[in-house]
């Protein structure tokens, strides 16, 4: 689907990838409800599209929140007449623990934003997107959606359910007029850490000067992401960590499930 004069509903559209789609979108010529729990940085979003943002709607919402969600497709279409396609990005990461030790609490928030977000945002959007002549639904999973990261089990179960729930839709909607794809981001160089509450902004910072590998630009990423929505494509590897290990996971699984560990033990609390 062609993004041109479609209305396209972003979620996490306040920073990050989300925020560099909201202005990809703009920029290919969308009108664009961008999502998001924080106000000021839907501000910031709306600042950065500069012109473009008389095409832009900032929607305020908790997506944890169904009677929220379920209010959300008459507050796009009365601002835009219709909408043609959403993006579930909105994501969380859970603290570097191991399942034993991760509370119930962090369970419940990583459960709720990852995978009934998505859930209550396309039961509420897919009526309206079913009467329209093209229409897409884009769901953000992860490489940790097909392969296990220690310290990130909850995390993991959540996008890989997301990836399953994308695959269900997708084969439902064969005959409609609605796409269907999924999404897999490796490693990419935004704030999630500091969105979902795990570190500080100065951590993150310090962390990022001794990384030991490359994060994606989220622009770049936001490129791929929407390039792959313009060509229906049925899912994407965004970034070539989530390519090279789709491949490793397929061909030896236990052997990468091993490398991973490696690469992430020295984060696992004690």
């Amino acid at each position: 689907m062609k993004v041109k004069d479609k209305v396209i509903v972003v979620t996490g559209g306040g920073n990050g990838m989300g925020r560099e789609m909201v202005l990809n979108l703009l920029a290919k010529g969308a009108m664009v409800a961008a999502v998001d729990i924080n106000e000021e940085a839907l501000n910031e979003t709306a600042r950065l599209a500069g012109k473009l943002g008389s095409n832009l709607t900032l929607c305020v919402v908790d997506i944890t929140k169904k009677e929220q969600v379920e209010a959300l497709p008459a507050q796009v279409i009365a601002r835009f007449g219709a909408v043609d396609g959403i993006i579930n990005n909105a994501g969380v990461i859970q603290p570097f623990l191991k399942l034993q030790d991760l509370p119930y609490d962090k369970i419940d928030f990583v459960m709720n934003v990852n995978l009934y977000g998505p859930l209550y945002m396309v039961k509420a959007f897919l009526p309206e997107l079913l009467k329209r002549p093209v229409a897409h639904i884009a769901n953000v999973s992860s490489m940790g959606g097909f392969l296990p990261v220690p310290g990130q089990t909850i995390y993991g179960a959540t996008k890989a359910a997301v990836k399953l729930m994308t695959e269900g839709l997708y084969a439902e909607l064969l005959d409609t007029n609605v796409k269907v794809t999924v999404i897999y981001p490796g490693a990419i160089g935004t704030n999630i850490s500091v969105n979902s509450g795990i570190i500080t902004q100065a951590a993150a910072d310090e962390q990022a000067k001794h990384s030991t590998f490359k994060m994606l630009d989220p622009v770049v990423a936001a490129e791929i992401m929407i390039d792959a929505i313009e060509q229906d494509k049925y899912s994407v590897h965004v970034g070539s960590d989530s390519k090279m290990m789709d491949i490793m996971y397929r061909l030896n699984p236990k052997r990468a499930t091993g490398m991973i560990y490696n690469q992430m033990k020295a984060l696992l609390a004690n």
